[in-house]
Parts: C-alpha cells; sequence; structure tokens
C-alpha cells in the first residue's frame, strides 16, 4: 500500500467479499484486520480480490511475520536501488532542461533520459493506477501516473511536431524534467518514510529479540539444544548463566538470581528456588537451574505482550476513523480539482493558457498526495504504544490511549490496587516478663501458625521464618474456627485469637499490650493476641500495607487536575486510614462489586469522564463499564481481560504517566493532521495557479513533489519525536 486511499481500496475489497463481517486496514502496520464467516469464505478469496486490484496478503500463519519483514526489507532495498539509478538518468535531463535549452537535440536527449524513469523505475505507479481504474477506485498511484504521465506525453507531442505550435507563434514548451524529477522525488519520499515507518516499530522488534531461538531440553542423563518452538508443557528445560528463558515455567532444580526488569520494570534480580515461577525473555544470571515448562509459545506472558502491543499498533483511533472517509473521497475531488484549474487555464489564460493549464493540472494532482494524511494517526499511536510497552504500560487498543487523556475522574479499588494485596506484621510486642523467653516463644508461635489454616497465619509465618532457627513438634493442636487456636507444648496451654476470642476465654490483658492493641486497632490495623496458660503475652499487628508510590502517584493525578476516589469491600476505619496514608479525599467502604458499576456509571451521569482501576475479579464489573479501564499486571486474568489497559509492574506511578503519553500521543496527531491538511489547503490552491494574476507566481511540479514527499516525511518524523519525550 503506497497511501491512505490504497488502505480505504484494500478495506472495502475486503469488507465487500460475501462473507466478511469487518475489515480493519492499518497503513502505517501493512496489517488487515478482518472478521468473517470462514462456512461463507476463505482467506484465499480474500487473498484474489486483493490481487486483482494490485496487493496481496500474506496468510502464511507460522511465518507471516517473519515474510511481512522480509518483503519490506526487499521492497526496501529495490526501492533503494531505483531511487538511485532513477536520480543518476534525471541529473543530466534536469541540467539540460534548467541552463542547456538551446542544445542541439536537447529535448530528445531529455526525452530519452525521462522514459526509463518514468516507464521503468516507476512503472508501480502506472501498473497500480491501472489496476485501480479497472475497478473504478483511485489512489496516490493515480494522481502520480495522470500527472507525470500527462506532463511526459505533453512534451513527447511538443518534441515531435513541434511546428504545431509555431504555427500558432507559440513556443513549443517541454516537461520531461519536471515528469522525471516529481518521480525521483516521490521515490525519495517513500524511501525516506519506509525507513522512517521502521522505527516506529522498533519496541515491538525489541520485545520480539528478547525470546531466545533456542533451548537446552533435558532428558534423563543427557541435555541438547533444540528451537523453542518444538518445547512441550512439561518439558525439562535448562538455563545457564547469562541466557534468557525461554518459556514460562516452575523451577524444579538449582537456584540463581534472575533479571526480570523487562516484566517488572524492577533493576534489581530476583532470587529463583525450587518453586518459583519464571518468564519466558527474563535473563538469567550467575547460576544455573532447571525448570519445567508451563506455558509455551503463544501463551507464554512475553508472546501475550508482544500480541497486545502488536493488536494495539494495528487498532485505529476514532479519529482514524474520520479520516479513512476523507481519504476516500480525497483523491476523485483532488482530480476534478485539476481539471477545474486546465479548464480555468484554457479559458483565461490566453496564447499560453494550455501550456499553463497543463502544467497546474499536473502541479495539483502532484502536491495533493494523501500519504501525510494516511500516515499521521497510525504512526502516532505505533510510537506511542510503543513506548508505553517499553516503560510497562500495555495498552490493548488506539481508542483507550486517545481517551485517556480526557480523563477527570479516577476510582481506585484499594486491595492490591492502593495496597500491596497480602497482609504482613508490621509489629510485635511482648509483655516486659517474656522478653528473655521470646526466642523460645517465637518457635511456639511460628509452629502453631504453621498449622492454622486462617489466612492472616501466613503473614505471622513468613515474619517469623527469617528470624525463628527452627519450629517446635506441638502435643496438640486444635482450631477454633473464624476465631482462633489452641495448642498445647511441654504441658504448658498456648492460645492465639482476635480480641474478641481472647476476651470469651477470660484472658488476662496487661494494660501495656492493651493499649498498644487499642492504638493500632485505631491505626486500621487488625490485631491478634498470643497468650500462655490464660495470660496475655504477646500482641501483633497485621496490616495490608500501602504501597510506597501510592501517594505520590495518588498527589500526580491530582496535580494533573484529576478528582481520585477509593471504592473498597473494607471497613470504614480501614478505608478512611488507607485514604488518609495516600491523601483521598472521596472514599466508599464496604462496597460491593455491583455497587462499584453503579458509582462509575453515577460519576458518568454527572459529565465526568471515569478511569478504573483494578485488578480482582469484582472489579471487572466497574472496568467494563468505566470510560477507560486500567487493570494491574499481578492482578485476576478477568480483570485484564476486561481492561483496556495493563499495568505491568502494578505501581500506581505508571499511571500518571499513562495519561501523560495519551495526551503527548493526541497532540502528536493533531499536530499530524494539522500539518497534513493545511499544506494540502494551501498546496492545493497554489498549484492551480491562484498567485499568477497577482505576483505572477506558478509552482513548479519539481518543487511540488519534493514538498509532497516533505509531508510524509515530516509527519513520520513528527510521530518519532514522541520517543525523545519523558514521561
Amino acid at each position: 500500500m503506497t497511501c491512505a486511499a490504497c488502505a480505504v481500496s484494500v478495506e472495502s475489497m475486503v469488507a465487500n467479499t460475501p462473507g466478511v463481517s469487518q475489515a480493519n486496514v492499518n497503513f502505517a502496520t501493512q496489517t488487515l484486520q478482518v472478521t468473517y464467516n470462514p462456512k461463507q469464505v476463505k482467506v484465499t478469496d480474500m487473498q484474489k480480490a486483493l490481487q486483482s486490484v494490485g496487493y496481496d496478503l500474506i496468510i502464511d500463519t507460522e511465518n507471516a511475520q517473519e515474510i511481512q519483514e522480509q518483503t519490506q526489507q526487499s521492497h526496501y532495498q529495490a526501492l533503494k536501488k531505483k531511487t538511485l539509478l532513477a536520480g543518476l538518468l534525471t541529473l543530466p535531463v534536469v541540467i539540460i532542461g534548467m541552463f542547456l535549452m538551446d542544445l542541439p537535440y536537447g529535448n530528445w536527449i531529455m526525452m530519452a533520459l525521462s522514459a526509463p524513469v518514468l516507464f521503468y523505475f516507476g512503472r508501480n505507479f502506472f501498473v497500480n493506477a491501472f489496476r485501480q481504474a479497472r475497478h473504478g477506485k483511485a489512489n496516490m498511484d493515480t494522481l502520480v501516473a495522470l500527472s507525470t504521465g500527462t506532463a511526459f506525453a505533453f512534451s513527447v507531442f511538443n518534441t515531435l511536431y513541434p511546428a504545431f505550435w509555431h504555427a500558432r507563434g507559440l513556443h513549443p514548451h517541454v516537461y520531461f524534467e519536471a515528469s522525471a524529477v516529481v518521480i525521483v522525488f516521490i521515490l525519495l519520499g517513500k524511501l525516506l518514510e519506509e525507513r522512517a515507518k521502521s522505527n516506529t516499530s522498533s519496541a515491538i522488534k525489541k520485545l520480539i529479540g528478547l525470546q531466545p531461538k533456542t533451548v537446552w531440553l533435558v532428558e534423563g542423563d543427557t541435555e541438547r539444544e533444540v528451537p523453542v518452538s518444538t518445547i512441550q508443557k512439561g518439558n525439562t528445560l535448562l538455563v545457564r548463566a547469562g541466557e534468557k528463558v525461554p518459556v514460562d515455567g516452575e523451577v524444579s532444580f538449582g537456584s540463581s538470581f534472575v533479571d526480570e526488569s523487562m516484566i517488572s520494570g524492577e533493576p534489581v534480580p530476583v532470587a529463583k528456588q525450587a518453586g518459583d515461577k519464571v518468564f519466558a525473555g527474563t535473563i538469567n544470571q550467575k547460576g544455573s537451574f532447571r525448570f519445567v515448562a508451563e506455558k509455551v509459545g503463544s501463551e507464554t506472558l512475553l508472546a501475550q505482550i508482544i500480541k497486545l502491543v502488536q493488536d494495539a499498533q494495528g487498532s485505529k483511533a476514532p479519529v482514524q476513523k474520520l479520516v479513512d472517509k476523507i481519504a476516500g473521497i480525497f483523491v476523485p475531488i483532488v482530480f476534478v480539482l485539476a481539471l477545474i484549474s486546465l479548464t480555468a487555464w484554457i479559458i483565461l489564460g490566453g496564447d499560453n493558457g494550455l501550456t499553463q493549464g497543463l502544467l497546474a493540472f499536473v502541479t495539483v494532482l502532484v502536491i495533493a498526495c494523501p500519504c501525510a494524511l494516511g500516515l499521521a494517526t497510525p504512526t502516532a499511536i505505533m510510537v506511542g504504544v510503543g513506548k508505553g510497552a517499553e516503560q510497562g504500560i500495555l495498552i490493548k487498543d488506539a481508542e483507550s490511549l486517545e481517551q485517556a487523556y480526557r480523563l477527570n475522574a479516577l476510582i481506585l479499588d484499594k486491595t492490591g490496587t492502593i495496597t500491596e494485596g497480602k497482609p504482613v506484621v508490621t509489629e510485635l510486642v511482648w509483655s516486659e516478663e517474656d522478653r528473655l523467653r521470646q526466642m523460645e516463644l517465637s518457635s511456639v508461635l511460628l509452629s502453631i501458625e504453621q498449622q492454622s489454616e486462617h489466612p492472616l497465619a501466613e503473614a505471622v509465618v513468613r515474619y517469623l521464618r527469617d528470624q525463628v532457627g527452627s519450629s517446635v513438634v506441638l502435643d496438640s493442636f486444635e482450631s477454633v474456627t473464624g476465631n482462633g487456636v489452641k495448642a498445647s507444648w511441654q504441658g504448658h496451654l498456648y492460645q492465639i485469637g482476635s480480641p474478641k476470642y481472647i476476651k470469651a476465654q477470660g484472658i488476662s490483658l496487661s494494660d501495656e499490650l492493651s493499649s498498644l492493641a487499642d492504638t493500632w486497632a485505631a491505626a486500621a490495623n487488625t490485631v491478634i493476641y498470643f497468650a500462655e496458660e490464660g495470660k496475655a503475652i504477646a500482641v501483633l499487628a497485621i496490616a495490608d500495607k500501602v504501597k510506597d508510590t501510592s501517594a505520590k502517584a495518588v498527589q500526580a493525578l491530582q496535580q494533573q487536575g484529576i478528582e481520585v476516589y477509593m471504592l473498597t469491600g473494607d471497613n470504614a476505619r480501614t478505608a478512611a486510614s488507607v485514604a488518609q496514608q495516600v491523601g483521598i479525599k472521596h472514599f466508599q467502604a464496604e462496597v460491593m462489586p455491583g455497587d462499584k458499576a453503579d458509582f462509575v456509571k453515577k460519576l458518568q451521569g454527572q459529565g465526568k469522564v471515569v478511569g478504573m482501576v483494578g485488578d480482582g475479579i469484582n472489579d471487572s464489573q466497574a472496568l467494563a463499564q468505566a470510560n477507560v479501564s486500567i487493570a494491574m499486571g499481578k492482578g485476576s486474568d478477568i480483570a485484564i481481560d476486561v481492561a483496556k489497559m495493563t499495568l505491568i509492574t502494578s505501581d500506581l506511578q505508571l499511571l500518571p504517566k499513562a495519561l501523560k503519553l495519551s495526551r503527548l500521543t493526541v497532540n502528536a496527531i493533531r499536530q499530524n493532521l494539522f500539518w497534513a491538511f493545511i499544506y494540502n489547503l494551501i498546496g492545493i490552491p497554489i498549484a492551480a495557479g491562484v498567485l499568477y494574476p497577482f505576483y505572477g507566481f506558478l509552482l513548479d511540479p519539481m518543487i511540488a513533489g519534493a514538498a509532497m514527499a516533505l509531508s510524509s516525511v515530516s509527519v513520520v518524523a513528527n510521530s518519532l519525536r514522541l520517543k525523545a519525550k519523558k514521561l
């Protein structure tokens, strides 16, 4: 495809094929997304329909990406060669046409040199224009073929029959140099455009580069190197120091540190040992380990990230749909304007009316090529989505990227979004008389909690495991469901439980421990007591810790003029404490999942553009209702499926960055569209000769060709500026 009109042409050809319900073309990524009924239409039918208009479809599902890259690379090399050779032939034509007009046989030399430029190096423009015309369609190739073909034919006539003009007292002008230079400039523009476009997809190339091609397969006592594509679930694989993890799985033997920065954004390598998960594309540091493959091929986290980025780069922003409609009627309108300018010159131009009219006709067709229009939105989207992926912000579609900057209300779930999502022991205080025995008693406490099924017991085990050398063997253990546990060791009775349970058991509390427990409870901590023989000997505070970055993120969002709300199913006291810690003014506690979606609707009813951030299944309804939905990367699969954006690291500080990225991308789209339209609005009238009656100025077709090429390159270059922007 060579321009926006090509994309519209491809789209309409496929969309009008029986059995196809929807077709979307992305000009920048050269991809086609189709929704179709396989019982009514085959992919090969769509391919044949496109081949009839001069395009082709890569339908090899295994190697489509590689074939497309190879095709684009060979196209780029061929284009480079064509541009260079066409330029070498055109240079003497320009010198003769500009400075050596009286050279004997000058017109014949120019005709001989410019003919191969047009009909050999530029033959694709003519072939494609003819194919389009057969189907009643027009695109950029139509404009180029008509303009250069007309200029060349007019010049050939004047070279062969100069007497026709001499008899009428006029000089026979030739425009061989104009037609040849236009072809060269358009080829050069395409070359620069292809080169620039390849930079817009560099994020995808980086991600794909993270996938290793081969892997060490362990079979019994032997290890052999095999292609990663042959790996199946359940295979045992070996990863040596410095190698990339090939697929997702679980470590079965050995230990090491793995650099997971491409997934988590955290620069510090993560310790891995038996039972830990590893992900494709992450880099093993010093040790080596074996692991069992759990997710292979397209199921791996890295493959899903790549697919998400590709789909997003290929999706259309709402503004693009409007641009496509304009591009569809743009070429016919330009052709009509060119004919009007030709007719006006013939009628009003006097002796040189026809010559000047043909020149204006050629120039209007050349300057109006809608390439810049077709590249304006998709290149900005591609760079924006790619930059997001590099920062740990996965964007599912262009619409959410275009919408996000308009947010003025943002709802945050508490657990797992603002907080860590897992309870941790924040304090453990022993009674004064038992402090000397705390190591021994800690072992007993650890042993009891290891056998408890209560969700908070895990937090206590995690806290004590590093501090206590070993646990003890209990004489007995009994769980009192929902309240606490009882256990005996060396003839002593121990109890662990909530203040309510401790009170019901008639356990005595010292003023010191009781006062501490009240203070912690007021700060929204969960309090549990540890008692020995009917007397409390320690008290623990357990809390779902607020993430270190949450307060900064909320502050940054509020500075962007966004109202931040917190919704949680937790109790009011905990909600108030968390809201205060992070600086949120509006919050609601004890909220059911359905109520979250209703709250989103309520804000939307007030005219607000609402964003929802969540990580659980209970957030999925509200995520679906919101204008822009954002999932935390460590959340549930359902939340991630529903959401339009995913923050890979679950770091809320990526939120303000995502909104800034949206604003920068939309600004780039607007700038691109402005330049693409303003260029045509100014260029077409000047090309038609509007300034001639006032200033005697007529635009040369060569300058028009250069300007047209420059407009496309400037649009792509403007999009690439996004890469350098700081989020």
